[in-house]
Parts: C-alpha cells; sequence; structure tokens
C-alpha cells in the first residue's frame, strides 16, 4: 500500500473516531422513551412519569412513558431486554419483574441480572398489614398469638399469585410457623374492598391506598413490611420489630437494555440520584409512604442480586406460579 494510501485511510480512521464519540457525547439527539410495564396509575407508572419528566428538562429532549403491562410486567420488560442498547429505549424495573417474576414464571422471555444494565434504585414503599376493624387482634403480637391458637382459621387477601402484595403474607407465615387461607384477587382494589368488608381478615397491601384506609378507619394498621418506620404513619411499627431482618419491600428503578454505553448509564444514574433528592419531588412521593433512593448502577446491580436471592425461598414456601 502506498504512503498516500495509508495517509488515507488513517485519516478516515481519525474521522470516524470522532464522529462516533461526537454521536455519543450528543446523546439525547432525539427523544428517549421509558418503558413502564404496568398500566397507567399504579406506582411504578408514577414513578417513571417523575422520572421521565424532570429528565426531559435536564437534557432538553423528550422522555417519553410507554405503558406495556401484561404477564405481572413480563411483556414490558422483555421489550425492554430487547432494545437497542443505544440510550433511546429505557426502562422501569420493580420488585416483580427483577426479584420476584424468576422464580414465578418458567419461561419469563428474560434474565434479570445478565439482560440490563441497572441505572438506579429511584425509590422504596413498603406494604402494610392491615386488618378489619372488628378483627380481633390489635397488634402483631396478638395476630400471631391468635394465628397459632387458631391454625387454618384465618384469611388473608392479595392481588394475585406472585405479588409482593401476596408474597408478604407468605413471609410472615414463615416467621410465625402458621398458615392462612389465602384469597387472591385480580387486583388490589377489589382484594382491599374485601377486606375493608369483612370478607377476609388481613391483606398486606401497597402503603399508598391502604394507608388511606387506615387513616379513615375503614381497617386497622397493624405494621409495615420494611425495616424501617414510615414517617407518615409513625405510630404503626415496623414488622423488623417483630421479626428482625424483615423486609419485604416493593421498589422501583431505571434500568436501560445490556449493552447500553456505560457513559450514558453513569449520566442517567447520576440524573436520577439527583431528582431523588430534590425537596419538589420528596415532597410529593414521601406522603405516600415511599422513601427515595437514588443510587449508583454498581449498588442498584448488587440490590437486585440480593433480592432476587431473598425471595427465591419465599416464592417456593408460598407455591406461587404463573396462572
Amino acid at each position: 500500500m502506498s504512503k498516500t494510501a495509508l495517509a488515507l485511510c488513517a485519516c478516515l480512521a481519525a474521522l470516524l473516531s470522532v464522529g462516533g464519540a461526537s454521536a455519543q457525547n450528543a446523546w439525547p439527539a432525539k427523544p428517549v422513551v421509558i418503558i413502564v410495564p404496568f398500566a397507567p396509575g399504579g406506582n411504578t407508572d408514577l414513578f417513571g412519569r417523575l422520572l421521565a419528566d424532570e429528565m426531559s428538562k435536564t437534557f432538553g429532549q423528550p422522555f417519553v412513558v410507554e405503558n406495556k403491562p401484561g404477564a405481572g410486567g413480563g411483556i414490558g420488560t422483555e421489550q425492554l431486554a430487547r432494545a437497542e442498547p443505544d440510550g433511546y429505549t429505557l426502562g422501569m424495573g420493580t420488585v416483580g419483574t427483577h426479584a420476584i417474576n424468576p422464580w414465578v414464571f418458567k419461561d419469563l422471555g428474560y434474565d434479570a441480572e445478565t439482560d440490563f444494565a441497572p441505572i438506579s434504585l429511584a425509590a422504596t414503599l413498603p406494604n402494610l398489614l392491615v386488618v378489619n376493624p372488628s378483627f380481633p387482634a390489635k397488634s402483631v403480637p396478638e395476630l400471631i398469638a391468635l394465628l397459632k391458637a387458631e391454625p387454618d382459621g384465618h384469611s388473608y387477601a392479595s392481588s394475585g399469585f406472585g405479588t409482593s402484595i401476596h408474597l408478604a403474607a407468605a413471609a410472615f407465615e414463615i416467621h410465625v410457623g402458621s398458615h392462612m387461607t389465602h384469597v387472591p384477587y385480580k387486583g388490589s382494589a377489589q382484594a382491599l374492598g374485601d377486606v375493608v368488608a369483612g370478607h377476609v381478615d388481613m391483606i398486606f397491601d401497597n402503603i399508598p391506598t391502604a394507608m388511606e384506609h387506615a387513616r379513615a378507619g375503614t381497617v386497622r394498621p397493624l405494621a409495615v413490611t420494611g425495616l424501617e418506620r414510615t414517617p407518615t404513619l409513625p405510630d404503626v411499627p415496623a414488622m423488623a420489630e417483630f421479626f428482625p431482618g424483615f423486609d419485604i419491600t416493593s421498589w422501583q428503578g431505571l434500568m436501560a437494555p445490556a449493552g447500553t454505553p456505560p457513559a450514558i448509564v453513569e449520566t442517567l444514574s447520576a440524573e436520577v440520584q439527583r431528582i431523588m433528592r430534590l425537596p419538589e419531588i420528596r415532597a410529593r412521593i414521601e406522603p405516600l409512604g415511599a422513601r427515595p433512593i437514588g443510587s449508583t448502577a454498581e449498588e442498584f446491580t448488587a440490590y437486585i442480586k440480593t433480592e432476587k436471592a431473598k425471595y427465591k425461598p419465599i416464592v417456593e414456601a408460598s407455591g406461587a406460579t404463573a396462572q
């Protein structure tokens, strides 16, 4: 090859290198999609839209939420796993999609640990154990004593097999060494409604909705299922006060497909951390019982692995399988 040809090749390589760097530095150069693998109106949708709104302001491009519900979050999560890893398709991951579903579904369609680039854990939300006001137990110790004295004599509602609501009750049964009748529903609203009506004894419901009924007096709160009490219900104990380490907590985090450029992942992680520190964001989510986090990508990756391992024995003990 002549010196002239070699020089032309070197120039071409340099131009391609600069062009590639410029393309990455210019991210985002077009709208970014955030897949929410559940229907509008729920906790995951809320956090997805909070992040999308703030990131649109920061990056000067629209961050658009697309709801892809179905299969306990599996449909939208699989779409995220198969998306082009270019920073233009992101998604919300949850305790259900990444810690529970791998043990519930035989053919999940994605690997919860290897098919994603975790960006940041945004927030956690404990569940709230509530009982019908006429239920004889007025505290967790009283409930434990009642369940031991009357095995198989009581029931709990859930929003379906394998949900965090179901598995919070299953974890409680493991700790107590008791058994209750599981009454699954197709959603939380009907399940909680039947506890309010007295058809079912209790539910470990998502805190935003259960908390409102507790304040209205239509149910009696006994405990939150996290490691600590929540400031929104300071007089309600944490289950960990009775069973050290008890932590069945819903969570929401931002993810990208595996292979997304590390620079984009780190940029987004720093942005989520910034958002979750904003006073106006905390003022919106803390009254719901949520705890804002904003973790690094590395911290979120380790958290997912720990959560997935934690739920395996709980799912096995509960007998939860895809319905």
